[in-house]
């Protein structure tokens, strides 16, 4: 039995289909990405999954209880950590651990023994009296973190936790994830960060309230793309991505770093050196040198800048019949 189960899950404001239909599973002491662009449903998935609101259809279940029928029953059993910090930054770091955890009813001894392995996470034993709006950015999360585990839930929901913080801050902050998952904690996140997606068991691409893919990292990385991946560099990337785009070899191009990722549409079998000489031909036509092209294994990236733009594509078909 999966430990998360959403079913035909909905919610709608007045006309406006926010979520719609949404099924998955979630397995226990799995890390579960949930990735798709701002107002694709993601949050309001989150809200209701968190007992915050009612879905309008469809049910959720966790470790077999009804997240809409019985919503204060999960509480115990799921912790949040939002995108914007949300703890207090005019009490130090121990009163804020304490303020959570007299909010999850732990008290005396417990609380003290909980309070010192908090610490202990998020590496701020010594600065319990700090101001907690002294702290760096990275050590704010981590006690954020912390703070979400007092009460040792189940489940926990990190809203894209590392938005704004360092690299060397973001790496630390993974490693404590990790640790909470040899612990048993399953993990539902949001992120932006292509290098954090992959650290997923699994993730599940929202697009309009709608899930539209989802697998592990290296299936949706094998299997999405219809055709091949190619590094394309040139002397002129402004002048070139037109000149790019219009080639009827490539289903998409798009910028990335100082060249371009082409995507083929996989409905012509042509050696790379074929096609090479065609993008150079193109290329040295308009007076733009092309510089390198190579095959690469797609990104995750490129996996969801493709899946998006063809459902847009096909929708944009659809609307002009």
């Amino acid at each position: 039995m999966s430990f998360l189960t959403l079913n035909e899950l909905s919610r709608t404001f007045g006309d406006f289909v926010a979520v719609d239909r949404v099924s998955f599973e979630v397995q226990r002491g799995e890390i579960f990405g949930f990735l798709g662009a701002n107002g694709a449903g993601k949050s309001t998935v989150i809200r209701m999954l968190c007992g915050i609101l009612p879905p309008s259809g469809g049910t959720a279940t966790l470790d077999g209880i009804d997240i809409g029928q019985h919503p204060g029953r999960i509480k115990k059993k799921i912790g949040y950590m939002s995108q914007k910090f949300s703890l207090y930054g005019d009490l130090t770091v121990r009163e804020n651990i304490r303020f959570s955890g007299g909010i999850h009813r732990l008290s005396g001894p417990e609380l003290q023994r909980r309070e010192a392995e908090t610490l202990e996470l998020a590496g701020l034993r010594g600065k319990e009296k700090v101001r907690t709006d002294s702290l760096p950015g990275g050590w704010k999360q981590r006690l954020a973190l912390g703070c979400s585990m007092l009460h040792r839930p189940d489940l926990l929901f990190l809203d894209e936790p590392t938005a704004g913080v360092d690299p060397q801050a973001r790496r630390d902050f993974w490693e404590l994830i990790f640790d909470l998952r040899l612990n048993g904690c399953t993990i539902f996140v949001t992120t932006h960060y292509m290098d954090e997606v992959e650290q997923c068991d699994r993730i599940a691409l929202m697009h309009r309230g709608r899930v539209v893919a989802l697998d592990s990292p290296e299936a949706l990385k094998t299997n999405v793309i219809p055709g091949s991946v190619y590094s394309i560099q040139c002397d002129d990337q402004e002048r070139a991505r037109p000149l790019l785009s219009e080639m009827n070899d490539f289903a998409r191009v798009d910028p990335f770093g100082r060249g371009f990722h082409a995507i083929t549409d996989g409905k012509r079998s042509q050696s790379r050196r074929t096609l090479q000489a065609r993008v150079s031909k193109t290329l040295s036509s308009n007076g733009v040198r092309l510089t390198s092209m190579e095959s690469i294994k797609p990104a995750l990236e490129d996996v969801f800048v493709y899946k998006i733009g063809e459902l847009e594509r096909n929708r944009d078909e659809r609307s002009a019949l």
